[in-house]
């Protein structure tokens, strides 16, 4: 049996060799955002808070139904010392009193007190809400900034490799041309000069793509030193513009669906309950009681029996308090009103900005790749005539560094228009 286990772990083992390990999927920023979400992070801050919030109108809903309770009291009062039979306290009913009742009370809301309560209530859960879509649109546009921040810097490494890689070609042509006298010395020193300052230019862009990377982690791990396997928006084709506003109704007001407008409303529906709570106090206030069980100087089931009480409370004169409590909260909902009248005009602007914005850089990316092209084979031409004596050793790296600058502005491009395109959405409302 022996030999037939050992050979049975080796098939085993052998057979799951031979399975290809499949590569961890590169994190797209839907992945990115969503890892982050999962985190903790003030979105689960403001989950709580309309948890809170929900608790809260659960809680202003009860006010409408009877609040029953059942009462038990035990009451001694010293007798009298010249007369045991009677009791000392006038204000008691007798020596010992026993008080067993279930007791059931319910607010008549005449007054519109419960209402308006219940109406501030789902105002804050209104509120907390639109704080909650507000938690989450900043973390993805926060997240976004990050995700191709790194993406960016790490283009620019590469750029600056193969630029490097470029430079450092031409200085070891430029060294054996020098070598069997073709070439001054001179252009040995320029092209060795341009090779070290882009080997300080790659050493700054592999720095700042560590930190870009450790920036985008620390959104949903403390392990930031770990490098990320990101998918590439930046080395795909640009989507339309079409397919871009495409999406979007047509109508001009898109802004007018950002989670502000929802804060605000809320914000106003508050202080008018607010305000409609404070006059409810002008109103009579009016109170259903019953009671059945036991109110007895003795401990007997059949002393039992049962009450009913009606209370209705009529306000009169306060000095115009209340008055003054509704007609400040009333003041702030026209408060909020004027800010979101305010907050029309900015988002417009925001809106308008941003489509401006991207419509622009789709241009930019345009006119920079073509930069790249046209700065490619320049710096070819430029080595063709240095090779053939025709130019000079500084036209070649004066190529390079057009070259560089070509393809840093083409990618910093891209990368702007990436977070143009997310900063369109935060402006309508996605």
């Amino acid at each position: 049996m022996r030999p037939l286990f050992y050979t049975t772990i080796l098939l085993i083992v052998s057979s799951v060799q031979t399975f290809p390990q499949t590569a961890a999927k590169p994190l797209s920023l839907e992945d990115c955002v969503r890892l982050a979400q999962g985190a903790q992070s003030s979105i689960s801050v403001a989950r709580q808070e309309a948890e809170i919030a929900r608790y809260g109108v659960d809680r202003a809903r009860a006010g409408f139904l009877p609040q029953v309770q059942l009462n038990n009291a035990f009451t001694y009062n010293s007798p009298q010392l010249g007369n045991p039979g009677e009791f000392s306290f006038v204000a008691l009913n007798g020596i010992r009193e026993y008080n067993s009742q279930l007791a059931a009370v319910q607010e008549l809301d005449v007054s519109g007190r419960l209402r308006a309560e219940l109406a501030r209530a789902r105002a804050d859960r209104d509120a907390a809400a639109a704080n909650l879509n507000l938690s989450q649109r900043d973390l993805k546009r926060a997240v976004s900034a990050s995700f191709y921040r790194a993406l960016l810097a790490r283009h620019l490494v590469q750029s600056a490799k193969d630029t490097l890689a470029e430079a450092q070609a031409f200085a070891n042509r430029t060294q054996l041309l020098f070598e069997k006298g073709e070439a001054a010395q001179a252009d040995v020193v320029k092209a060795a000069s341009e090779v070290a300052f882009l080997e300080q230019s790659l050493n700054a862009s592999q720095l700042d793509a560590e930190v870009a990377n450790h920036d985008l982690a620390s959104f949903w791990t403390d392990k930031v030193s770990d490098a990320l396997s990101l998918e590439d928006p930046l080395s795909q084709p640009l989507p339309s513009l079409e397919s871009i506003l495409g999406a979007a109704p047509s109508a001009g007001q898109l802004y007018l669906r950002r989670p502000e407008f929802g804060l605000l409303d809320a914000q106003r529906q508050g202080f008018l309950a607010d305000s409609r709570r404070a006059r409810a106090d002008l109103f009579p206030q009016a109170s259903f009681a019953f009671q059945y069980g036991i109110d007895s100087l003795h401990l007997r089931i059949r002393d039992r029996g049962y009450a009913a009480f009606v209370n209705l409370n009529i306000p009169v004169f306060d000095w115009f308090k209340t008055q003054n409590l509704a007609r400040q909260f009333q003041l702030k909902a026209q408060q909020v009103q004027v800010n979101r009248e305010m907050a029309v005009r900015s988002f417009s602007k925001e809106y308008q900005d941003a489509l401006s914005r991207l419509k622009s850089l789709a241009q930019q990316v345009a006119m920079a790749e073509k930069q790249v092209k046209l700065s490619e084979e320049n710096l070819r031409m430029s080595r063709v005539r240095y090779e053939g004596g025709e130019g000079a050793a500084l036209e070649v790296v004066a190529a390079q560094n057009q070259l560089a600058l070509a393809r840093t502005n083409y990618y910093t491009a891209l990368a702007s228009f990436w977070n143009a395109k997310v900063d369109l959405e935060v402006a309508t409302g996605q």
